[in-house]
């Protein structure tokens, strides 16, 4: 395949075998699973999954690989599957359940595909995405050095790092490494919540990252500092504590003692 990235979709092509298989075991393909591939360029990491019995979906935005991919892969029949389209816009609820996502995600999408993934009536069972690194570590960071994204996708996600991919494997190579981040489907919610307050909360936590609590929640839920205080006590928190510090028991915790304000108003 001769066919140059294109810069404007974020384009990198993987040809690193061991980079590949890593990322297949990564997502735990079994023969005959349903697999989504976001992306699939030259068709290398395709060639994998195909090889691991799975039933393939390629979703590629750049008709100009359509042609090469389809005579590549002609062999597989039914097994193979070639769409056109975006995974903004794709329709996830279409796919049978239990599917899985593997993909080379580009760097502008990482974001989006998170939360796209997260809110869907039918998301993956496990997605193995080739993320950069900064992204795959901000994910499934600890408390600490949590932030609005890890909340958000360990909410809804067993989070894990996998392989480093170094960015000399790419072609053309980007600027800083890659990583393959692993989230596995939860079997049932981390908590029972109504998910629109928690994340209120959660936002307004971290609306102003170098405050103390007390002042961007304050500020966020709009409460007066006393009050905020008194909430975070309340929910067992440091009122001096920052965002990044709470784990998600205590975004909960402190999710049910603002969920007592609002029903007392």
């Amino acid at each position: 395949m001769t066919t140059e990235a294109k810069k404007s979709l974020g384009q990198h092509w993987l040809d690193d075998q061991i980079s590949l298989e890593a990322m297949v075991v990564a997502a735990d393909v079994q023969h005959g699973d349903t697999v989504l591939e976001i992306g699939p360029g030259t068709g290398e990491l395709t060639q994998k999954l195909l090889g691991a019995g799975a039933q393939v979906i390629a979703l590629e935005i750049d008709e100009r690989l359509h042609p090469d991919l389809q005579q590549r892969f002609d062999e597989y029949g039914e097994a193979f599957t070639l769409v056109s389209g975006d995974i903004r816009t794709y329709d996830l609820s279409q796919l049978p359940s239990l599917y899985r996502i593997v993909a080379n995600i580009p760097y502008y999408l990482t974001s989006h595909l998170f939360r796209l993934l997260s809110e869907s009536s039918n998301p993956p069972q496990r997605a193995a995405l080739l993320v950069q690194k900064e992204v795959a570590e901000r994910v499934a960071a600890e408390p600490g050095d949590m932030s609005l994204l890890a909340v958000s996708t360990q909410f809804y996600w067993q989070v894990a790092l996998g392989a480093i991919v170094p960015k000399e494997f790419f072609a053309p190579p980007p600027k800083i490494d890659s990583q393959i981040l692993i989230l596995k489907m939860r079997d049932t919610p981390l908590f029972s919540v109504d998910e629109q307050t928690f994340f209120q909360v959660v936002k307004a936590g971290f609306s102003a990252r170098r405050k103390k609590l007390r002042s961007s929640l304050a500020g966020g839920l709009r409460l007066p500092k006393p009050e905020t205080e008194q909430l975070l006590k309340r929910a067992g928190i440091d009122p001096s504590a920052r965002a990044q510090e709470l784990s998600l028991e205590q975004w909960y915790e402190l999710y049910q003692k603002y969920k007592g304000i609002e029903v007392s108003r």
